[in-house]
């Protein structure tokens, strides 16, 4: 019996199914061959039905992305105009006074603009109990 392998990709078992047998077969052999690695039945029935129809490519097709958020120059010149003006101030704080969602007041300040430190999520006071003492 052979060896199974230790490491394969899932487009060197995807050209295996190429052979013409019947899918439950291919993945018995399939089983003997990458063990736990190995192609699930369901996997080997759709790519069998993909090949049968005409596709030739082993990979993946790409996938859509997240939508990338555009963000108006006004905003951006808002957020930098708030920032300037207090280096302390909270992405919820500047979401809050630009009426824009906090994952765009994050995405301008962060991604846009680059401020790394200017925010501050949590403000402890020295009256806080959060506040450990040294």
């Amino acid at each position: 019996m052979a060896a199974t392998l230790a490491t394969c990709t899932k487009e060197e078992q995807r050209s295996v199914i190429r052979e013409g047998v019947q899918p439950i077969e291919i993945h018995r052999r399939m089983k003997v061959q990458y063990g736990d690695a190995c192609l699930s039945l369901q996997q080997v029935y759709e790519w069998t039905r993909k090949f049968m129809n005409g596709i030739s490519s082993v990979t993946d097709s790409p996938r859509p992305r997240q939508a990338h958020p555009v963000v108006p120059p006004e905003a951006i010149a808002a957020v930098e105009a708030i920032v300037k003006e207090n280096r302390r101030v909270t992405v919820n704080e500047t979401s809050a006074h630009l009426d824009v969602s906090h994952r765009s007041a994050h995405h301008i300040v962060h991604d846009v603009l680059q401020f790394i430190h200017t925010f501050i999520y949590l403000r402890f006071s020295f009256d806080s109990p959060s506040y450990n003492r040294i």
